[in-house]
Protein backbone atom coordinates (compact mmCIF):
# COMPACT_ATOMS: atom_id res chain seq x y z
CA UNK A 1 0.00 0.00 0.00
CA UNK A 2 1.47 3.40 -0.98
CA UNK A 3 0.86 6.32 1.10
CA UNK A 4 2.31 9.70 1.05
CA UNK A 5 2.92 12.44 3.53
CA UNK A 6 -0.08 14.22 3.07
CA UNK A 7 0.30 18.02 4.35
CA UNK A 8 -3.30 18.82 2.62
CA UNK A 9 -5.40 21.88 4.12
CA UNK A 10 -8.70 20.22 4.04
CA UNK A 11 -9.72 17.66 3.01
CA UNK A 12 -6.89 16.52 5.50
CA UNK A 13 -5.67 13.14 6.13
CA UNK A 14 -7.62 10.70 8.42
CA UNK A 15 -6.25 8.64 10.77
CA UNK A 16 -5.02 5.24 9.12
CA UNK A 17 -6.69 2.80 11.43
CA UNK A 18 -9.94 4.42 10.73
CA UNK A 19 -9.60 4.39 7.24
CA UNK A 20 -9.08 0.25 7.38
CA UNK A 21 -12.11 0.05 9.66
CA UNK A 22 -13.91 1.52 7.16
CA UNK A 23 -13.08 -0.48 4.67
CA UNK A 24 -13.55 -3.42 6.40
CA UNK A 25 -17.15 -2.29 7.49
CA UNK A 26 -17.70 -0.65 4.04
CA UNK A 27 -19.57 -3.57 2.17
CA UNK A 28 -21.28 -5.16 4.74
CA UNK A 29 -21.64 -3.05 8.05
CA UNK A 30 -22.43 -5.24 11.78
CA UNK A 31 -23.43 -8.35 9.49
CA UNK A 32 -26.40 -6.44 8.01
CA UNK A 33 -25.57 -7.28 4.17
CA UNK A 34 -25.26 -3.77 3.20
CA UNK A 35 -23.00 -0.86 3.75
CA UNK A 36 -23.71 2.28 6.16
CA UNK A 37 -24.34 4.58 3.09
CA UNK A 38 -27.37 1.80 2.11
CA UNK A 39 -29.58 1.69 5.09
CA UNK A 40 -32.06 4.03 7.00
CA UNK A 41 -31.01 6.64 8.97
CA UNK A 42 -33.22 5.81 11.38
CA UNK A 43 -32.66 2.08 11.44
CA UNK A 44 -30.67 -0.27 14.43
CA UNK A 45 -27.75 0.14 12.87
CA UNK A 46 -27.89 4.14 12.21
CA UNK A 47 -29.40 5.40 15.42
CA UNK A 48 -26.66 4.24 17.97
CA UNK A 49 -23.88 5.44 16.23
CA UNK A 50 -25.58 8.83 16.11
CA UNK A 51 -25.88 8.78 20.17
CA UNK A 52 -22.51 7.00 20.45
CA UNK A 53 -20.94 10.13 18.39
CA UNK A 54 -22.85 12.83 19.93
CA UNK A 55 -21.28 11.24 23.56
CA UNK A 56 -17.76 10.99 22.18
CA UNK A 57 -17.83 14.57 21.29
CA UNK A 58 -18.98 15.60 24.89
CA UNK A 59 -16.71 13.77 26.22
CA UNK A 60 -13.91 14.75 24.22
CA UNK A 61 -14.67 18.21 24.31
CA UNK A 62 -15.67 18.58 28.23
CA UNK A 63 -19.03 19.64 27.64
CA UNK A 64 -21.77 18.44 30.09
CA UNK A 65 -25.56 18.22 30.01
CA UNK A 66 -26.35 21.92 29.36
CA UNK A 67 -24.93 21.59 25.93
CA UNK A 68 -26.59 20.13 22.91
CA UNK A 69 -25.08 18.92 19.60
CA UNK A 70 -26.24 18.75 16.01
CA UNK A 71 -24.63 18.19 12.64
CA UNK A 72 -25.32 20.23 9.74
CA UNK A 73 -24.37 20.70 6.19
CA UNK A 74 -23.12 23.23 4.21
CA UNK A 75 -19.35 23.64 5.64
CA UNK A 76 -18.83 26.40 8.12
CA UNK A 77 -19.30 28.80 5.60
CA UNK A 78 -22.93 28.27 5.76
CA UNK A 79 -22.73 28.59 9.56
CA UNK A 80 -21.69 32.45 9.16
CA UNK A 81 -25.27 33.48 7.79
CA UNK A 82 -27.19 30.93 10.24
CA UNK A 83 -25.43 32.69 13.73
CA UNK A 84 -27.06 36.06 13.00
CA UNK A 85 -29.91 34.46 11.47
CA UNK A 86 -30.73 32.52 14.50
CA UNK A 87 -28.77 35.15 17.23
CA UNK A 88 -28.64 38.77 15.32
CA UNK A 89 -31.77 41.15 16.01
CA UNK A 90 -31.48 44.04 13.39
CA UNK A 91 -31.22 46.22 16.30
CA UNK A 92 -28.90 43.57 17.57
CA UNK A 93 -24.90 44.07 18.18
CA UNK A 94 -22.08 41.30 17.86
CA UNK A 95 -18.63 41.82 18.02
CA UNK A 96 -16.18 39.71 15.56
CA UNK A 97 -12.57 39.56 15.85
CA UNK A 98 -11.59 40.33 11.90
CA UNK A 99 -8.44 37.73 11.65
CA UNK A 100 -8.54 36.71 8.49
CA UNK A 101 -10.29 35.42 5.50
CA UNK A 102 -13.05 33.30 6.93
CA UNK A 103 -13.78 36.20 9.37
CA UNK A 104 -14.20 38.62 6.60
CA UNK A 105 -16.81 36.39 5.29
CA UNK A 106 -18.70 35.77 8.54
CA UNK A 107 -18.52 39.42 8.90
CA UNK A 108 -20.39 40.40 5.66
CA UNK A 109 -22.85 37.74 6.07
CA UNK A 110 -23.42 39.09 9.82
CA UNK A 111 -23.65 42.72 8.77
CA UNK A 112 -27.07 41.44 6.45
CA UNK A 113 -28.88 40.72 9.98
CA UNK A 114 -27.45 43.25 12.72
CA UNK A 115 -24.97 45.59 13.55
CA UNK A 116 -21.20 44.69 13.89
CA UNK A 117 -18.34 45.68 15.99
CA UNK A 118 -14.92 44.41 14.90
CA UNK A 119 -12.53 44.39 18.80
CA UNK A 120 -9.67 43.37 16.83
CA UNK A 121 -8.86 43.71 12.86
CA UNK A 122 -5.39 42.94 11.69
CA UNK A 123 -6.27 43.24 8.13
CA UNK A 124 -3.31 46.51 7.83
CA UNK A 125 -0.93 43.93 7.99
CA UNK A 126 -2.40 41.29 6.35
CA UNK A 127 -3.64 39.42 8.95
CA UNK A 128 -0.23 38.06 10.34
CA UNK A 129 -1.09 38.29 13.98
CA UNK A 130 -4.02 37.15 16.37
CA UNK A 131 -4.35 38.95 20.08
CA UNK A 132 -1.63 37.84 22.31
CA UNK A 133 -3.04 35.65 25.43
CA UNK A 134 -4.80 37.77 28.42
CA UNK A 135 -5.56 40.62 25.93
CA UNK A 136 -9.07 42.30 27.08
CA UNK A 137 -11.43 43.43 25.03
CA UNK A 138 -14.32 46.09 26.52
CA UNK A 139 -17.61 44.99 24.26
CA UNK A 140 -20.75 47.37 24.00
CA UNK A 141 -23.31 46.21 26.49
CA UNK A 142 -25.81 45.29 24.19
CA UNK A 143 -23.75 42.92 22.27
CA UNK A 144 -24.89 39.57 21.89
CA UNK A 145 -21.93 37.01 21.07
CA UNK A 146 -18.57 37.58 20.24
CA UNK A 147 -17.15 35.35 17.05
CA UNK A 148 -13.85 34.63 16.45
CA UNK A 149 -11.79 31.67 14.57
CA UNK A 150 -9.73 29.67 16.66
CA UNK A 151 -7.13 28.62 13.78
CA UNK A 152 -6.83 30.90 10.36
CA UNK A 153 -5.34 28.55 7.71
CA UNK A 154 -4.48 30.68 5.03
CA UNK A 155 -2.11 32.74 6.88
CA UNK A 156 -1.08 30.60 9.59
CA UNK A 157 -2.32 32.58 12.96
CA UNK A 158 -3.83 30.99 16.08
CA UNK A 159 -5.37 31.94 19.20
CA UNK A 160 -3.25 30.54 22.05
CA UNK A 161 -6.37 31.40 24.41
CA UNK A 162 -9.57 32.30 24.70
CA UNK A 163 -10.14 36.32 24.29
CA UNK A 164 -11.64 37.92 27.10
CA UNK A 165 -14.51 39.60 26.63
CA UNK A 166 -15.67 40.19 29.73
CA UNK A 167 -18.53 37.47 29.75
CA UNK A 168 -19.86 38.10 26.17
CA UNK A 169 -20.44 34.41 25.26
CA UNK A 170 -18.39 33.27 22.36
CA UNK A 171 -18.84 32.17 19.33
CA UNK A 172 -16.17 30.19 18.15
CA UNK A 173 -15.77 28.33 14.54
CA UNK A 174 -12.85 26.15 15.68
CA UNK A 175 -12.90 24.33 12.05
CA UNK A 176 -9.30 24.34 11.79
CA UNK A 177 -8.27 23.55 15.34
CA UNK A 178 -11.04 21.40 16.41
CA UNK A 179 -10.12 18.92 19.62
CA UNK A 180 -6.35 19.66 18.60
CA UNK A 181 -6.73 21.76 22.06
CA UNK A 182 -8.20 21.78 26.00
CA UNK A 183 -10.73 24.77 25.48
CA UNK A 184 -12.95 26.34 28.49
CA UNK A 185 -15.94 25.24 27.14
CA UNK A 186 -17.74 28.01 30.05
CA UNK A 187 -17.17 30.85 27.73
CA UNK A 188 -18.67 29.57 24.83
CA UNK A 189 -22.35 29.70 23.98
CA UNK A 190 -21.55 28.14 20.09
CA UNK A 191 -19.11 26.09 18.67
CA UNK A 192 -18.52 24.90 15.19
CA UNK A 193 -16.36 22.83 13.16
CA UNK A 194 -16.50 21.80 9.43
CA UNK A 195 -15.25 17.81 9.84
CA UNK A 196 -13.19 17.77 7.07
CA UNK A 197 -9.83 18.92 8.64
CA UNK A 198 -9.28 17.21 12.01
CA UNK A 199 -12.44 14.64 12.21
CA UNK A 200 -13.70 13.19 9.48
CA UNK A 201 -14.02 13.73 6.10
CA UNK A 202 -15.87 16.41 4.04
CA UNK A 203 -19.74 17.15 3.92
CA UNK A 204 -20.85 17.68 7.81
CA UNK A 205 -20.28 20.16 10.22
CA UNK A 206 -20.80 19.69 13.91
CA UNK A 207 -22.68 22.19 15.85
CA UNK A 208 -22.47 22.73 19.80
CA UNK A 209 -24.71 24.95 21.65
CA UNK A 210 -25.34 25.97 25.24
CA UNK A 211 -28.50 25.66 26.23
CA UNK A 212 -28.86 28.95 27.70
CA UNK A 213 -26.96 31.05 25.28
CA UNK A 214 -30.10 29.21 22.67
CA UNK A 215 -32.53 30.83 25.20
CA UNK A 216 -31.32 34.11 26.02
CA UNK A 217 -30.04 34.87 22.50
CA UNK A 218 -32.70 33.49 19.77
CA UNK A 219 -34.19 35.97 17.40
CA UNK A 220 -37.68 36.26 18.07
CA UNK A 221 -38.82 38.81 16.00
CA UNK A 222 -37.83 37.11 12.47
CA UNK A 223 -39.21 33.84 10.93
CA UNK A 224 -36.58 31.43 9.98
CA UNK A 225 -37.40 28.56 7.60
CA UNK A 226 -37.56 25.20 9.37
CA UNK A 227 -33.68 23.86 8.12
CA UNK A 228 -32.16 26.91 9.04
CA UNK A 229 -33.04 26.80 12.67
CA UNK A 230 -30.42 25.69 14.98
CA UNK A 231 -33.21 24.36 17.17
CA UNK A 232 -34.42 21.69 14.54
CA UNK A 233 -30.50 19.98 14.00
CA UNK A 234 -29.91 19.71 17.68
CA UNK A 235 -29.90 16.12 19.40
CA UNK A 236 -32.34 15.12 16.43
CA UNK A 237 -32.28 14.69 12.58
CA UNK A 238 -34.86 16.55 11.08
CA UNK A 239 -34.20 15.26 7.53
CA UNK A 240 -31.80 12.80 6.37
CA UNK A 241 -28.18 13.86 7.94
CA UNK A 242 -25.36 12.95 5.96
CA UNK A 243 -24.89 9.54 7.17
CA UNK A 244 -20.98 8.75 5.94
CA UNK A 245 -19.79 11.50 6.99
CA UNK A 246 -21.29 10.92 10.53
CA UNK A 247 -20.08 7.45 10.60
CA UNK A 248 -16.61 8.57 10.16
CA UNK A 249 -16.32 11.52 12.80
CA UNK A 250 -17.62 8.93 15.26
CA UNK A 251 -14.76 6.60 13.95
CA UNK A 252 -11.97 9.44 14.16
CA UNK A 253 -13.18 10.20 18.05
CA UNK A 254 -13.18 6.54 19.44
CA UNK A 255 -9.23 6.79 17.52
CA UNK A 256 -8.89 10.38 18.99
CA UNK A 257 -10.12 9.31 22.70
CA UNK A 258 -7.55 5.96 22.51
CA UNK A 259 -5.06 8.20 22.16
CA UNK A 260 -5.54 10.29 25.22
CA UNK A 261 -7.95 12.57 23.88
CA UNK A 262 -7.06 16.25 23.47
CA UNK A 263 -4.37 16.71 26.14
CA UNK A 264 -2.67 14.11 23.57
CA UNK A 265 -3.60 15.93 20.73
CA UNK A 266 -2.23 19.66 22.05
CA UNK A 267 1.31 17.26 23.85
CA UNK A 268 1.38 15.94 19.79
CA UNK A 269 0.80 19.23 18.22
CA UNK A 270 3.35 20.91 19.37
CA UNK A 271 6.12 18.92 19.19
CA UNK A 272 6.11 18.93 15.59
CA UNK A 273 5.09 22.31 15.08
CA UNK A 274 8.00 22.98 16.98
CA UNK A 275 10.04 20.44 14.81
CA UNK A 276 8.90 22.48 11.95
CA UNK A 277 9.74 25.72 13.53
CA UNK A 278 12.75 25.82 14.21
CA UNK A 279 13.69 24.49 10.66
CA UNK A 280 12.31 27.11 9.46
CA UNK A 281 13.92 29.63 11.87
CA UNK A 282 17.35 28.16 11.65
CA UNK A 283 18.85 30.64 9.15
CA UNK A 284 16.89 33.53 6.71
CA UNK A 285 16.62 30.56 3.88
CA UNK A 286 13.31 29.44 4.69
CA UNK A 287 10.97 32.02 6.81
CA UNK A 288 7.21 32.21 8.55
CA UNK A 289 4.61 34.72 7.41
CA UNK A 290 2.80 34.96 10.77
CA UNK A 291 4.11 37.14 13.71
CA UNK A 292 5.63 34.53 15.91
CA UNK A 293 3.55 34.81 19.28
CA UNK A 294 0.32 34.25 16.99
CA UNK A 295 1.72 31.05 15.12
CA UNK A 296 -0.54 28.01 14.54
CA UNK A 297 0.51 24.68 15.62
CA UNK A 298 -2.13 23.66 12.76
CA UNK A 299 -1.34 25.27 9.47
CA UNK A 300 2.33 26.97 8.84
CA UNK A 301 2.82 28.86 5.68
CA UNK A 302 6.37 29.46 4.53
CA UNK A 303 8.07 31.24 2.11
CA UNK A 304 11.79 30.61 0.66
CA UNK A 305 13.45 33.72 0.41
CA UNK A 306 14.04 33.31 -3.57
CA UNK A 307 10.03 32.85 -4.11
CA UNK A 308 10.91 32.38 -7.66
CA UNK A 309 12.01 29.05 -6.59
CA UNK A 310 8.88 27.59 -4.67
CA UNK A 311 7.50 25.67 -7.84
CA UNK A 312 10.47 24.33 -7.94
CA UNK A 313 10.45 23.25 -4.51
CA UNK A 314 6.99 22.35 -4.64
CA UNK A 315 7.51 19.96 -7.43
CA UNK A 316 10.61 18.69 -5.89
CA UNK A 317 8.95 17.83 -2.53
CA UNK A 318 5.95 15.85 -4.37
CA UNK A 319 8.47 13.63 -5.87
CA UNK A 320 9.32 12.93 -2.97
CA UNK A 321 6.66 11.83 -1.72
CA UNK A 322 5.45 15.18 0.11
CA UNK A 323 1.94 16.60 -0.83
CA UNK A 324 -0.39 19.31 -0.62
CA UNK A 325 2.41 21.84 0.50
CA UNK A 326 1.17 24.41 -2.38
CA UNK A 327 0.05 27.75 -0.40
CA UNK A 328 -3.27 28.62 -0.16
CA UNK A 329 -4.06 30.73 -3.80
CA UNK A 330 -4.67 33.87 -1.78
CA UNK A 331 -1.18 33.89 -0.91
CA UNK A 332 1.25 31.99 -2.41
CA UNK A 333 4.20 30.21 -1.06
CA UNK A 334 3.85 26.73 0.46
CA UNK A 335 2.04 25.69 3.39
CA UNK A 336 2.06 22.49 5.84
CA UNK A 337 -1.09 21.69 7.49
CA UNK A 338 0.03 18.95 10.17
CA UNK A 339 -3.37 18.24 11.74
CA UNK A 340 -3.97 15.48 14.51
CA UNK A 341 -3.80 12.80 12.25
CA UNK A 342 -0.75 13.53 10.79
CA UNK A 343 2.04 12.10 12.21
CA UNK A 344 5.34 12.65 13.47
CA UNK A 345 7.20 11.02 10.79
CA UNK A 346 5.43 12.69 8.04
CA UNK A 347 6.54 16.51 9.62
CA UNK A 348 10.47 14.75 10.19
CA UNK A 349 10.53 13.50 6.65
CA UNK A 350 9.13 17.32 6.00
CA UNK A 351 11.82 18.65 7.93
CA UNK A 352 15.10 15.95 6.44
CA UNK A 353 13.85 17.43 3.14
CA UNK A 354 13.99 21.27 3.81
CA UNK A 355 17.22 20.38 4.95
CA UNK A 356 18.43 18.49 1.96
CA UNK A 357 16.64 21.15 -0.40
CA UNK A 358 18.64 23.96 1.30
CA UNK A 359 22.19 21.97 0.80
CA UNK A 360 21.36 21.17 -2.63
CA UNK A 361 20.01 24.52 -4.00
CA UNK A 362 20.86 27.28 -1.57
Amino acid sequence: MHRVHNFSAGPSQLPLPVLKEVQEELLDIQGMGASIMEISHRGKIFGPIYDQVRERLREALGLDDSWRVGFVTGGATMQFGLIPMNFLSQDGRAAYFHTGTWSKKAIADAKLFGKVDLPFDSSESDFDHVPPPGATFTLDSSTRYAHFTSNNTIVGTQFASEPDTGGVPLVCDASSDFLSRPIDVDRYGMIYAGAQKNVGPAGVTIVCIRDSFLASNKVSDRAIPALMNYEQHLDQMPNTPPVFPIYMVNLVLGWLLEQGGVTAMQEKSGAKAALLYDEIDKDDYYRGTAQKESRSVMNVPFRLTDEAAEAHFIEKAEAAGLHGLKGHRFVGGMRASIYNACPMESVQALVDFMDEYRRTHG
